[in-house]
């Protein structure tokens, strides 16, 4: 909406990631694991980059974590927008996205 565009919106982002995690358990290394500060940085950026629908945003996450991070074989993500301005008392609106490593 227009008026969003103006003011801003509040946003939520849930992340899940499968990955083998049998080497980091055993070597307590992150070079052996997924860096989550890492995930955070790719969700941050992409979040910043003005999008018209959450499931594009989403979607490009997806597919930076996979271009980005070659251990993850599955990916979840769920985008809320937190009290969107749509008329009535709503907490908020989200999309999920599932996808595996092809």
């Amino acid at each position: 909406m227009a008026e969003e565009s103006k003011i801003g919106s509040d946003y939520r982002v849930d992340l899940t990631i499968q990955t083998d995690l049998s080497k980091s358990a055993q070597t307590d290394k992150l070079q052996d694991t997924v860096d989550y500060v890492h995930l955070n940085h790719i969700v941050k950026t992409e979040m910043a980059i003005r999008s018209e629908l959450l499931e594009h945003v989403a979607q490009r996450i997806i597919d930076r974590i996979f271009e980005e991070i070659l251990s993850v074989n599955k990916i979840k993500v769920d985008v809320s927008k937190l009290n969107p301005p749509i008329g009535g008392d709503v907490e908020a609106v989200s999309i999920l996205l599932k996808q595996k490593r092809k």
